[in-house]
């Protein structure tokens, strides 16, 4: 589907949800409009066919008139070309409105998300997110599918009111008046309705989180012997979901039988009443039929009526749960007069840790807990949950520029880094434009990733599979690495690049990353030894500070807690 116009919803539309949907439908009122002229040009044409027959048995079959009978027969049969072409059409509107409003709201999250960065996996569960993408988009895309039919009934329904006032004073008041009774009969279901829709939504967001978890760590289940754990928790929380969607189920029985019986019973009431008006003369018997056809045509209306308040219940329900996410904000935002990014090649430094990054080095960092080192480098990119004037560039903190400058000169790849399903080529070169160069052959070498390109029988052009799964541990590591490496950003900061690999490979890897990122800054956290030898300079981070710096033997020699570190040592007790 292309992508669709979208503007961001304002602050308001974020907090309400009946907004939100306002917002919806403000953003695809040329279609919403041609739905409803078409749903009420289709369902206006139902409703006068019964008027068109009831005259036809009067003045065509009662009267032995073959010529108004002919007549007539044209009529309706224009009429059903009428009713039938402007269904089609209503038909491919409404279907348009359908996807329209769930690609929207996929594109406004997608955009959100990517908004929010790291903060959203902080804030919300990744069910959570799933969720709104599975159930949420059809309950939105439906209201707005619906439109078109409710349009098409309201007018239906005054245009037959009037019909029947014209004809019998009682028979319209009757239908002027009952309808909305029968309206008001439903409404007491609607509230306990939403309020049990909103129970599972909860849960159904719950569940997915749960499954997700499952899956992203199944291989981790399996190895200490947690799958049965984890199944009956799942199974627990199943059956929470479908005893609430059981309880959702009662009211909507209950709400789809009075759709039959209430209609029924009424086009029951209004046939007794023409047929005891037939028998005493007041209306004939064409009138009679047409008046059946209204009562059967008015179930119609009834039942979409119906329809459309328990689909807007449900959109507000799912409205709600996106409005959610539209409310969160990011840990960080832009300042209000940002500064230009200082030229390439400026000193990175973060003065709580006091670690200074000389521009075109390679530099190490060892911590201690190795917790802390990770906690630095995320404070490096802009990335961690909490962000102040600590860390700068070029002697200006990083807060002072926009986080989108930021993340494109100072680029942060830690092991949770995940590869996205499609074509592998297009996976690594992110920005796009990087193959033609030959600098993800170039990245590809340096991360040792050669060998796994040679197992692909289609290279580039093979997909990947959600999240890599196809690849090993190991495997997606180099990958990342590639990825990261292709970019080739000002500052690369790795976060543990080869954790997964054996030690030939990681020897590879570090002896080629020097060469490849040489006039670069690249930071790199690792208690690696071979990683460590090939940096230009290590510092020694302990308790988020850094104590020493110089380089691997250097430190080996000097520093008995960063030798413990690195070599898995008991440091003795002074």
């Amino acid at each position: 589907m292309r992508h669709l116009p979208l503007d961001h919803p304002g602050t308001a539309d974020h907090r309400s949800p009946m907004r939100f949907l306002w917002w919806l439908a403000k953003g695809q009122w040329q279609t919403l409009l041609g739905g409803m002229f078409f749903g009420i040009v289709w369902m206006s044409s139902q409703a006068v066919m019964p008027a068109v027959i009831g005259r036809a048995i009067d003045q065509g079959v009662a009267d032995r008139d073959r010529s108004a009978l002919l007549t007539l027969a044209g009529v309706m049969f224009a009429i059903g070309l009428v009713q039938a072409g402007s269904g089609i059409v209503r038909h491919r509107f409404a279907v348009t409105n359908w996807l329209t409003a769930a690609y929207r709201t996929i594109q406004l999250t997608g955009r959100h998300t990517v908004h929010l960065g790291g903060t959203l996996p902080r804030k919300v569960s990744t069910g959570e997110v799933v969720a709104i993408g599975n159930s949420d988009i059809s309950h939105l895309g439906q209201v707005m599918d619906v439109t078109a039919r409710f349009s098409g009934a309201v007018v239906s329904f005054v245009l037959v009111a009037v019909i029947l006032l014209q004809t019998s004073v009682t028979l319209g008041l009757v239908v002027l008046l009952g309808v909305p009774g029968l309206m008001l009969l439903v409404g007491p279901l609607l509230s306990p309705l939403q309020r049990r829709s909103a129970e599972q939504r909860e849960l159904m967001g719950r569940l997915s989180n749960t499954a997700t978890d499952i899956v992203s760590g199944l291989r981790v289940l399996r190895g200490i012997g947690g799958e049965e754990v984890f199944l009956s928790r799942y199974r627990r929380e199943s059956q929470e979901t479908r005893r609430a969607g059981v309880a959702v189920a009662r009211i909507q029985s209950v709400l789809d039988a009075l759709q039959v019986l209430l209609p029924g019973l009424f086009v029951v009431v209004v046939v007794w009443l023409g047929a005891r008006y037939a028998v005493t003369g007041r209306i004939t018997p064409g009138e009679l039929v047409a008046f059946y056809g209204y009562s059967a045509f008015l179930m119609i209306p009834l039942r979409t009526a119906t329809e459309y308040a328990n689909k807007v219940i449900r959109a507000r329900v799912s409205a709600v749960r996106v409005c959610r996410l539209l409310a969160l904000e990011p840990d960080v935002h832009d300042p209000a007069s940002p500064h230009e990014l200082p030229p390439e090649g400026s000193v990175l430094a973060d003065s709580r840790s006091g670690l200074t990054v000389r521009p075109g080095s390679l530099t190490a960092i060892v911590g201690e807990p190795a917790e802390e080192s990770a906690a630095l480098a995320d404070r490096l990119g802009m990335c961690a949950a909490e962000v102040d004037d600590d860390v700068t560039l070029g002697g200006l903190p990083l807060t002072a520029f926009r986080r989108e400058d930021v993340r494109r000169r100072v680029v942060v790849s830690d092991p949770g880094a995940a590869l996205f399903s499609g074509r592998l080529g297009d996976r690594l070169d992110v920005t796009g434009g990087r193959q033609a160069d030959g600098r993800v052959d170039r990245a590809l070498a340096t991360a040792s990733a050669d060998d796994i390109l040679e197992a692909l029988p289609e290279g580039l052009e093979t997909v990947v599979t959600e999240r890599g799964r196809s690849f090993s541990g190991g495997q997606r590591q180099r990958l990342v690495l590639a990825r990261a490496l292709t970019v080739d950003p000002d500052v690369l900061v790795l976060v543990e690049p080869t954790s997964a690999v054996d030690a030939h490979t990681e020897a590879r890897i570090a002896a080629r990353l020097r060469t490849h990122r040489a006039g670069r800054t690249t930071v790199v956290t690792t208690s690696s030894p071979l990683m460590l030898d090939a940096a230009d300079e290590v510092a020694f981070l302990r308790d988020g500070r850094v104590v020493a710096t110089g380089t691997h033997a250097d430190l080996m020699h000097t520093e008995a807690a960063y030798r413990a570190v690195v070599t898995r040592e008991e440091v003795a007790p002074a």
